[in-house]
């Protein structure tokens, strides 16, 4: 009975023991400072490190995800850089719950805690969010003014002295973020191949800044060519009447600041159209069959001389051009064109391979015609009229029954007609190179006009001559 006893004792001695050990061995475990063994972290192993450490090593991680620096360069057009830690960007990482759990190691009863750390769970990810529309934001914050001017074209302007003067354009700029928010999105995310690795801190490109050039470019405008007055040539009106002097006025306002093309045939006929819609002819002398009659537009020819005039001292091609009927006063013979509305027309091709610009003055009774464009320095034309005849007028009598017979009247003195070539002449270095007929003009002659009294017998006086013209020349 006492050896029962004994061992029954014994059993509980040793069961208290077992126990007690066991307890030890659960307080032991419950009650480490620790980190359970095989946890990682966002790729960072964090297994069997204190806890506080573990803490720490994963806030320095946080911190260094989110003090990692975008420095953006601004180029030539804005001058400056900036630099933004991501975290001012809106970008957040963080180890969601793992901090949680690693305090809560250390809280609760010993037994729950032995099952809590038994039960860790052995990985954790890193959460990360970015915004990117607030990098967006603070780019345009920093660099929105780069886009406030717009392009403007470059200009080109004539000074009343005849000087051409040109003012540079002026580029517009825009930033182009997509490419560049493209590359930031690719480095700011951290994948999980690079969890637990240094991170790269610093992120670094320039400024994405696209110039936007204006239509008209300093180097396109320079381009067409209008490099200085290439010639001028200018007639007068001095006796004009007021009629005449109005009409060679608004003709020559209407072709001021003409702009041709390489190639581009001018057409007098389209600039007296584009006139009459602007402006009312007034009546002045017109040509008809010879003669200066009263009519409507008298003087445009004035305008449309003194260009050809220009024109061939420019060297340009002539491609319609007529003279006029009889002489005119204000050029010398076979240097003046004439121009009838739907039958005569003056026209010319810009062959100079470049732009070309007319401009026109009417100062003081004096018309000035000026071409503007490209001509070699070295060159000049000269233009020479020859008469090669002079024709002599006829005589045209006619009956004038209110006169007595044999009585005669000169009623208009007739006036001579001539035959004449016109010579184009290029000098290069101040020497004749060249010669050229560019035109062979007939003034028709002006009959002398003699009315005479009706003869003994004659019953009825002759017809008037019918005029063999209806042409007017000079007018509209």
């Amino acid at each position: 009975m006492k050896r029962l006893y004994l061992g029954l004792a014994i059993t509980f001695v040793i069961l208290i023991a077992a126990a007690g050990v066991g307890w030890g061995f659960v307080w032991n475990y419950a009650t480490q400072d620790t980190v359970p063994e095989e946890v990682v972290v966002g790729g960072i192993p964090i297994g069997g490190m204190p806890i506080d450490e573990a803490i720490g090593l994963l806030d320095d991680y946080e911190r260094s995800l989110l003090n990692r620096a975008i420095t953006i360069k601004a180029n030539t057009a804005a001058g400056d850089s900036k630099q933004w830690s991501v975290g001012e960007l809106g970008y957040k990482a963080e180890f969601k719950g793992v901090k949680e759990a690693l305090h809560k190691l250390r809280e609760g009863r010993v037994w729950d805690r032995a099952e809590y750390r038994y039960r860790f769970p052995k990985s954790y990810s890193l959460s990360q969010s970015w915004e990117r529309d607030t990098f967006d934001a603070a780019v345009r914050k920093q660099w929105g003014w780069v886009e406030n001017n717009e392009p403007k074209d470059a200009t080109r302007t004539i000074t009343d002295e005849d000087e051409v003067r040109y003012v540079p354009h002026v580029d517009g700029y825009r930033i182009q973020l997509e490419p560049l928010s493209a590359k930031v999105d690719e480095w700011v995310w951290i994948g999980e191949q690079e969890l637990g690795k240094p991170v790269e801190r610093t992120f670094t490109d320039e400024l994405p800044v696209t110039a936007i050039h204006p239509k008209i470019t300093l180097a396109a405008l320079k381009e067409e060519g209008i490099e200085r007055k290439i010639v001028e040539f200018a007639t007068d009106f001095k006796t004009s009447a007021e009629g005449r002097a109005h009409n060679v006025t608004i003709t020559a306002e209407m072709l001021n600041d003409t702009h041709l093309a390489p190639g581009d045939v001018f057409d007098y006929d389209k600039l007296i159209t584009a006139t009459e819609k602007v402006h009312t002819y007034r009546e002045a002398p017109v040509i008809l069959n010879g003669k200066l009659v009263p009519g409507i537009g008298g003087g445009i020819c004035q305008v449309s001389s003194t260009l050809y005039n220009a024109v061939l001292r420019a060297g340009l091609e002539i491609v319609e051009r007529r003279n006029h009927s009889i002489p005119v006063a204000y050029l010398p013979l076979g240097q003046d064109a004439t121009y009838s509305g739907g039958s005569i027309n003056f026209r010319f091709k810009n062959t100079t391979g470049k732009h070309l610009i007319i401009r026109t003055e009417v100062k003081d009774r004096k018309l000035t015609i000026k071409l503007f464009g490209t001509m070699d320095e070295s060159l000049r034309y000269g233009v020479e009229s020859v008469t090669l005849n002079t024709l002599s007028p006829k005589i045209v009598e006619t009956v004038n029954a209110s006169l007595p017979t044999g009585k005669q009247v000169v009623v208009d003195n007739g006036k001579q007609g001539y035959v004449v070539d016109t010579f184009r002449i290029l000098y290069k270095d101040g020497k004749e190179a060249s010669r050229e007929r560019i035109s062979h003009d007939t003034y028709r002659a002006q009959p002398t006009i003699i009315e005479r009294g009706p003869q003994q017998g004659e019953s009825s006086p002759a017809p008037t001559p019918t005029p063999n013209d209806s042409v007017v020349e000079d007018g509209v």
